[in-house]
């Protein structure tokens, strides 16, 4: 398996960038967000994303997240996690390393849960391949039967992965007072993208319906130029439902 990053001047997209993968003398080109076809090859997903391109976002949020818990005097183990966006486990398999005891992964791409179960089995206690904007009566009975306490959504937000009706969805299942730890492009928090990412998290923390109490910027990963990209992870506090977008 060999892949190649594009030798390119011009600036792509976050969700334009692209590389070539030859695997048996067959090249083609695969776009960064066509995750069905990068969870379809073991280790490719890895290999592109954390080996070549250093991405960083589990281990930032998941290390705040253990953080604020220690900061209050709780303990991981007590967290019941809906990890949004799951791919193939990284963040539950983070999240499990900071000795939370329950977590239940959520995707839309069918993909990814082979993948979880092929890279990282047992990671996840479940996992639902899932439109989080049509959940079917019976499957949110069962996710509200769990009674999350914690909503992980690392690097997944935006560019059409997860828009902001599907983790207003989310959010909307945890109790209140769960913690909530994920992370957007910088732009995304201020204000300078067109996802509503931006409008969603003002309105939620103006209405207090989401109570920040930790936030920080760090490099997510590089871009196909070796250019870091910024993130900003939050860890919060439900403290209401979020209303959803129109």
């Amino acid at each position: 398996m060999e892949i190649r990053l594009p030798e390119t001047t011009g600036d792509l997209a976050q969700d334009e960038e692209w590389f070539e993968l030859t695997i048996d003398g067959k090249t083609g080109r695969i776009a960064f967000h066509d995750y069905s076809a990068t969870f379809s090859i073991p280790g490719l997903y890895e290999r592109l994303f954390y080996d070549m391109l250093k991405c960083d976002s589990p281990r930032q949020v998941c290390e705040l997240l253990g953080g604020q818990l220690a900061s209050e005097g709780r303990e991981p183990g007590e967290l019941r996690v809906l990890d949004v966006g799951a791919g193939n486990g990284i963040v539950g398999e983070e999240l499990r390393e900071l000795d939370v005891r329950e977590v239940v992964g959520v995707d839309i791409i069918e993909e990814a849960a082979g993948a979880a179960e092929r890279d990282r089995p047992g990671v996840y206690d479940d996992y639902h391949v899932l439109d989080l904007t049509e959940i079917p009566e019976p499957t949110r009975e069962e996710l509200c039967a769990s009674e999350f306490n914690c909503m992980t959504s690392v690097a997944a937000l935006g560019f059409g992965d997860i828009p902001p009706e599907a983790f207003a969805a989310a959010y909307n299942l945890l109790q209140p007072g769960s913690m909530v730890g994920f992370s957007l492009k910088d732009e995304m928090v201020s204000g300078e993208d067109s996802s509503g990412f931006s409008r969603l998290v003002d309105a939620a923390i103006a209405g207090r319906a989401l109570d920040v109490k930790v936030e920080h910027r760090y490099r997510h990963r590089l871009n196909t130029k070796g250019e870091p990209l910024y993130y900003i992870a939050m860890i919060a506090q439900k403290r209401r439902d979020l209303p959803l977008l129109n």
